[in-house]
C-alpha cells in the first residue's frame, strides 16, 4: 500500500444542512477526501487526480454521511466522453492524525 495510507484520520465534517459529525478514516477513503478537501470548490476529477476508483471512494464517503456534489463535463482526446467532477460540500477538518495501522 501507498505510504501513509494505513494511517488513521478523524475529521469534523459539516455538511450544508449544518449537521456536524466526526469520521474516522484510513486508506483511500481519507486520501479521497483530504483531496477533495485541498481542491476546495474546482474538486476533483479522475483524469487530473488519477486513482482506481474514485467513484468508489465518493460513494463510500457518501455513505459516511459527507456531502459531496457530482458534475459531469465532456471531454475530446481519442476516447472522448464524459467524466465526473466532484465536489466537497461539506466543511472538513482534521482534528487528529493517527499512526499507521
Amino acid at each position: 500500500m501507498t505510504a501513509g495510507l494505513n494511517k488513521r484520520i478523524v475529521l469534523a465534517v459539516t455538511n450544508p444542512d449544518k449537521q456536524t459529525f466526526r469520521l474516522a478514516l484510513r486508506g483511500r477513503n481519507a486520501w479521497a477526501l483530504k483531496s477533495l478537501m485541498a481542491a476546495g470548490h474546482g474538486g476533483c476529477t479522475p483524469i487530473e487526480n488519477p486513482a482506481p476508483r474514485w467513484s468508489a471512494y465518493v460513494h463510500n464517503l457518501r455513505r459516511f454521511g459527507v456531502a459531496i456534489e457530482t458534475i459531469t463535463e465532456l471531454h475530446g482526446g481519442d476516447f472522448a466522453g464524459n467524466h465526473a467532477r466532484y465536489v466537497l460540500l461539506a466543511k472538513a477538518r482534521v482534528i487528529n492524525e493517527g499512526a499507521a495501522a
